[in-house]
Parts: structure tokens; sequence; C-alpha cells
């Protein structure tokens, strides 16, 4: 699927939220290369008012038990919460604001989801399939002690991270599926 004459473009125009990924990931190092194109993010007075938690093997069945605490579910022994091993690889994003007179908190807040979305389109330019999911549990206090948050701080979801399947691969690039009309989100001032 082509829109722009320009790769980057085409990519971010392509994106594709991936809802079952495949069990290959990236790296850490491949994930540190790909952080250089998200550390950009638009961040009034260079904050830096978020941080990324990588959630992989025995963490992700942390989070399992600490959903299941959240919502009260027991579950015989050896059964557990699947939702965290959609994916090999679980990014929680995490905004973390600084005091500061002049950027609110919800800035901060826009800054930290804007950097999960930088890295979202950067892992899918990559070849990676990514789904941002959160749920109403994200910030409940055993899913946050699980994540070692402070007080101040807000758990903005996990990215899910894996290998694409190739006929899903396929799909998507024969897809026709025409881009949402600009128009509709442009207004003026009345």
């Amino acid at each position: 699927m082509k829109f722009f004459s320009d790769p980057v473009l085409d990519s971010m125009a392509a994106r594709r939220s991936v809802s079952k990924v495949g069990p290959e990931t990236p790296s850490d190092a491949e994930l540190l290369e790909l952080l250089a194109a998200v550390t950009p993010v638009a961040d009034h007075k260079a904050l830096r008012p978020w941080r990324l938690l990588l959630l992989r093997g025995n963490n992700r069945m942390k989070l399992a038990h600490a959903l299941d605490a959240a919502q009260g579910i027991e579950r015989e022994p050896g059964e557990y919460n699947p939702k965290p091993f959609r994916a090999e690889l679980l990014i929680a994003i995490v905004a973390s604001p600084k005091p500061h007179p002049a950027v609110p908190e919800w800035e901060q807040h826009a800054t930290a989801a804007g950097a999960g979305h930088l890295l979202e389109l950067a892992l899918w330019r990559a070849g990676w399939g990514v789904m941002w999911r959160t749920g109403l549990f994200a910030n409940s206090p055993e899913v946050r002690a699980a994540h070692g948050l402070e007080d101040h701080e807000l758990l903005m979801g996990w990215l899910y991270v894996g290998s694409i399947d190739e006929a899903f691969r396929r799909r998507i690039d024969a897809s026709k599926r025409p881009s949402l009309d600009p128009h509709q989100f442009i207004g003026k001032m009345p």
C-alpha cells in the first residue's frame, strides 16, 4: 500500500494495530536503537516525563497475578491470567511528571503518550507488530505495585510487541483501505 512518495509517511499511513503478534521480538539493543527516534518527542522544558519498562518472561506472570488481584479473581493452581501472554514482549509506558510551574501535569502525560506512539511507529517501521493495550485495572494499586510506580506516576498502558504473521502482512500490503478524510479533523476557531 502506497500513499506518499516518502517511505516514512507511507509507513505511518499503513500502520495497523496487530492484536495477535508472533513470538519473535526485538532485542534490547534493537529497542535502544529505535528509542533514538523517540527521544525527540515534543517535550516542553525538556522534562523527559516518561519512562519505559520491558516485561519479558516471568515479569509477565507477575503482571498476570497483579491483574487478577486487582479484579479479585482467584484461579485454580496452575491457572493464570492469559492477557500478559499475548506477546513475548510488553513495553509499559509510564508517565512520570516532574514538578514545573510552566508545564502542567496533563501536558507531561501528553508527552508520555507521544513517546509511546512514536515508539509504536518506530517498531512498525522496523517490521514489528504492535498493539497498545490498556484496561480498567492498569492503574489499580496491585498493578502499580507490580511495576514499581511512584505515587505521581501513571501507567499509560503496554505495547504488546512481536513478529507479524506473513499472511497478515500480505493482507495489510494488499489492503485498499483508504486513509480517513483529514478534513474532518481540521476546523477554525469561531
